[in-house]
């Protein structure tokens, strides 16, 4: 027994290295994990402990109305808690009501707050997988391309909300994250419209394509128009790939997608910024959808 036991040992060592390899994870000599584990790790802890302050009182009123939202701490000016009184008593949180001059919450200066903001954690929509191939809404979404400012990905998930789409999908770096200026540019499409960070796009991109959706990359100089694209799917699903404005999409991003549109112009000055070009590709993707 100890004979095979040791036999065991020696061929989990084999071709190993210096460590040991338990459950397909390589652990370094001492049974420590490998730095990228421990890296790994340290940003779930991190990302567990931050929250967001969300301000404004529609996104505020949003927030509190959303079951799926944990919410932390709310604050509030009496004419806030005034306007607020409905959603902050269903919500069953107690406010810290405050005088205007005392408004003193970690948001950016000269934020428009209203009189009112409340500290959250960013929502969890559950696994991409599951939100594109079954979620609510239609078979529609939505990604984008390293874009980072906030009021661009704010109208682009409320234009979403609007055309049905299941989600917006962004990697989860050099994009914009969950903030209080998104939140309020979303006017409460942030609480109901899932936006969903990856770690690699072209990965994500490639998943899709495997779910049956049909990738179309805006590019101004493509050769299709975007209603010969979305006309050519078939009533197959639809993910539009739209990039930041300036850089576009990346080479890799163009070379993933299964064809490449234009959004036609006829005055001299033909660009649109990416959540107006996100806008006017959502719905004429939902029209091909059925659902104009």
């Amino acid at each position: 027994m100890v004979g095979q036991d040791f036999g065991l040992h020696r061929a989990a060592l084999a071709g190993q290295g210096p460590g040991l390899n338990f459950g397909g994870l390589r652990m370094a000599a001492g049974g420590k994990k490998p730095a990228w584990v421990v890296e790994k790790e340290r940003g779930e802890r991190r990302e567990a402990r931050e929250t967001v302050w969300l301000f404004g009182l529609h996104a505020v009123r949003d927030a509190l109305a959303n079951p799926r939202r944990e919410k932390l701490r709310l604050v509030v000016t009496k004419n806030a808690l005034d306007k607020l009184e409905t959603a902050v008593a269903a919500s069953g949180m107690a406010p810290d009501v405050v005088e205007p001059r005392n408004f003193n919450v970690p948001i950016d200066e000269g934020s428009v707050h209203q009189g009112a903001a409340v500290e959250v954690k960013a929502l969890n929509w559950g696994k991409f997988q599951d939100v594109c191939a079954a979620g609510e809404g239609l078979p529609l979404v939505v990604l984008l391309d390293r874009v980072t400012d906030p009021h661009n990905v704010g109208a682009v998930l409320r234009s979403a909300e609007v055309f049905g789409a299941r989600a917006v999908i962004a990697p989860k770096h050099h994009s914009a994250p969950e903030t209080g200026a998104l939140a309020k540019t979303a006017s409460g499409a942030l609480e109901r419209q899932p936006y969903l960070k990856v770690t690699n796009l072209a990965e994500a991109m490639d998943e899709l394509k495997d779910m049956g959706f049909t990738l179309i990359g805006l590019d101004g100089e493509a050769a299709v128009t975007l209603e010969a694209a979305v006309a050519g799917v078939g009533g197959r699903p639809i993910a539009l790939v739209m990039g930041a404005e300036g850089p576009g999409l990346r080479e890799k991003t163009r070379e993933t997608c299964d064809v490449l549109a234009r959004i036609p112009f006829q005055g001299a000055f033909g660009s649109l910024n990416v959540s107006n070009a996100a806008a006017v590709s959502l719905y004429a993707a939902a029209a091909a959808l059925g659902k104009p």
